[in-house]
């Protein structure tokens, strides 16, 4: 990794960078109710049909279709069907059996009539309408055959996901382990929330930040804050933690002014730096400290959280072994002009309007408008080689809500 003062890197070349160095954590099997957010490793091919067997989509009558054809018709009730019933008596003909949703349908029968179109009748039921073969009966296998494969390798196990793995009978899934990240607030500026500050202090907020955007990636955090800007410090609070994290994460000292500890600290140790032509974010490092990955930040909180948004999160989605590891991104309209700087990708704060296909800018390019990017549910992307987009051109947006 070039730490060249007269070149650059660019964004994808840093993102390539952080990619290489974040490896895919372990295969696990866990319970399938705790597998939310995460990718499944392997294919998931199905033991069984969906439905398993031919039941009702309706609360009504399991009938012969024939036998209803001249309605209104009056029939005996032979059996109560409920939905879990195991043990089935065949329809005869010339007869209904009460059944309820789910339930399985029995043997003779070829269609449920609903019972909107009966008296309800228990013992005898008077059918008002009729109904053709085949009417309201799930059929066994019509939704999922055996063998087939209902998840795909990679695929992202949301709530539609899980209730199909829980319906083939999966009781855990093998997924790629949560990384462990461990997240360093630098800065003996930083006081915690809620206490009183003093003259030149600020409160922490990157180390929330970070540790909020890294579990809603899927992975685990552990915030160390307020560590001094004292290069021995840093390493003793690094210390004890090392073996038990997947990644490390820091924001701040990573400048090119004095007190950066961070730079300090890991600077022959494994850990490089560099400058990416991107507005906000252009101090970066990354590297190994002692054989675990580490992914350095800037500190000014829209700097971080853009670099995580362009950065981190893939390479933790990729490290879980998501199929899909970046954000979606769509065209916009852009309802202002702005200026960019020549020669560096700019990520402005955005106000998406889906319906309307237009993006409104939030807050200036300054990245210390941490309200701005509160408000913003997308960012603006401007390319290396465009320094000014015009109102009404079409811009690339990345949606920050998914």
């Amino acid at each position: 990794m070039s730490t060249s003062a007269t070149r650059l890197a660019s964004v994808d070349e840093h993102l390539s960078t952080v990619l290489g160095l974040v490896g895919n954590t372990p295969v696990e099997r866990i319970p399938v109710a705790d597998c939310l957010g995460l990718a499944i490793a392997e294919d998931l091919r199905s033991p069984v049909a969906l439905p398993p067997f031919d039941n009702s989509a309706m609360d009504g009558y399991a009938v012969r279709a024939r036998d209803i054809r001249d309605a209104p018709v009056e029939l005996p009730v032979t059996d109560d069907i409920p939905a879990g019933k195991t043990e089935l008596t065949d329809l005869a003909p010339g007869t209904a059996q009460r059944i309820m949703t789910g339930a399985p349908v029995p043997p003779g029968a070829d269609a449920v009539v609903q019972v909107e179109l009966t008296d309800g009748g228990v013992e005898r039921v008077l059918v008002h309408g009729e109904v053709e073969p085949g009417a309201h009966i799930r059929r066994a296998g019509e939704d999922v055959r055996v063998g087939d494969v209902v998840l795909r390798a990679g695929a992202e196990l949301g709530p539609a996901q899980l209730g199909l793995a829980a319906a083939v009978g999966a009781g855990e899934l093998p997924v790629r382990r949560r990384p462990r990240v461990l997240v360093l607030s630098t800065g003996s500026e930083l006081v915690a929330p809620g206490n009183p500050l003093l003259p030149g202090q600020i409160y922490e907020s990157n180390g929330v930040m970070l540790a909020a955007a890294i579990r809603s990636a899927g992975a685990l955090a552990e915030v160390l804050s307020f560590v001094p800007d004292d290069v021995e410090a840093f390493h003793r609070a690094l210390e004890d933690r090392l073996e038990s994290a997947d990644l490390i994460v820091t924001s701040g000292g990573v400048s090119a002014g004095a007190y950066e500890v961070v730079k300090d600290a890991f600077t022959g140790n494994g850990v490089e730096f560099r400058k990416v032509a991107m507005q906000p974010g252009m101090p970066q490092g990354a590297g190994k400290y002692r054989g675990v990955p580490v992914v350095t930040l800037p500190g000014n909180p829209v700097s971080a959280q853009v670099s995580f948004e362009v950065f981190l999160r893939p390479a933790l989605r990729s490290a879980m072994g998501h199929a899909v590891i970046q954000r979606p991104t769509r065209s916009a309209v852009i309802t202002e002009a702005l200026r960019s700087p020549s020669g560096r990708r700019q990520f402005r704060r955005g106000l998406l309007d889906p319906a309307a296909g237009t993006v409104e800018l939030v807050g200036g390019p300054g990245s210390h408008l941490l309200s701005a990017l509160a408000v913003a549910n997308c960012l603006v992307v401007v390319p290396e080689g465009v320094s000014e987009v015009a109102a009404g051109e079409a811009v690339t947006v990345v949606g920050l809500d998914a």
